[in-house]
């Protein structure tokens, strides 16, 4: 299998009335699939810093952003197979009392994902279908198909049951929905964000932002699914895990420093 090397990274410029401690939550996770060749922190102006991971495994760096302006700035390079998401038509449901004790979390309702009062509407499109990876196709296909994409449409407080309802909403939105109608058949999924580069696909016209979408468990593994892109794709770098959006916030401030800018990029380092 070939390779393809990214530049992937981001900036934060922030203003704060006070001094105010900051988890971001914005570095590649270096896992089996992408290899993250060098990274490199800037903090402006100089700050104490440090890094832990937290319970899903995600890296995360804690700072205290200083009065006034600052700059926090992340770069990496990493390396990703020249490759789509792998998948599995035939990839089988596991029912609950089968499921291994750490994904049992991902069936239950959380602070975006409602499976609790979308159950009516999951089991009236989704209860009658065979069961297994085609079923959780259907879900991803019945979201895309159910939202409309738009900027600004959903705010932080927004469930999967506010933009069911609405009809818009963004990736994150996207994904916090088909994990809802997932948990609600009791099929384990959680939430992913990261990097995703335009490679081999048509330039997205908007502007490069993190990218959100879910994994499922099926079988003896989790896979890959993207209900606002609907489709598979390459280059995804992923950040974070968790059990939704509030689980891998890219930037936790105790505190309210104003965000003046927020800028990412990712994309592909041609030879």
């Amino acid at each position: 299998m070939g390779e393809r090397r990214l530049r992937i990274g981001c900036e934060f410029t922030y203003e704060a009335a006070i001094r105010t401690p900051t988890v971001f939550q914005v570095q590649a996770n270096d896992e089996p699939r992408v290899k993250v060749l060098s990274e490199e922190w800037s903090i402006e102006p100089a700050v104490g810093s440090h890094g832990y991971v937290d319970l899903y495994g995600n890296p995360c760096l804690r700072v205290v952003l200083p009065q006034g302006m600052s700059t926090l700035t992340y770069d990496a390079l990493a390396v990703v197979p020249d490759a789509v998401e792998e998948f599995d038509e035939d990839a089988p449901e596991v029912m609950p009392e089968q499921l291994p004790d750490d994904v049992l979390i991902y069936t239950l309702p959380s602070r975006y994902v409602l499976p609790d009062m979308l159950a009516d509407e999951s089991w009236a499109q989704f209860g009658a279908m065979p069961t297994g990876y085609r079923r959780v196709r259907a879900i991803t296909d019945h979201v895309h198909n159910h939202l409309t994409f738009s900027y600004g449409s959903s705010g932080p407080t927004s469930t999967a049951v506010d933009v069911f309802n609405s009809g818009y909403g963004v990736c994150r939105d996207f994904t916090h929905l088909a994990i809802s109608f997932c948990r609600a058949l009791n099929i384990p999924a959680r939430y992913v964000f990261g990097y995703l580069p335009d490679i081999d696909i048509k330039p997205s016209p908007d502007v490069m932002d993190f990218a959100a979408w879910m994994e499922v468990w099926l079988g003896d593994r989790w896979w890959t699914f993207d209900p606002r892109n609907n489709r598979r794709l390459k280059g995804r770098v992923v950040v974070g895990r968790g059990r939704d959006a509030s689980d891998v916030a890219m930037a936790t401030t105790f505190g309210g420093p104003v965000l003046h800018s927020m800028v990412v990029h990712a994309e592909e380092v041609l030879p």
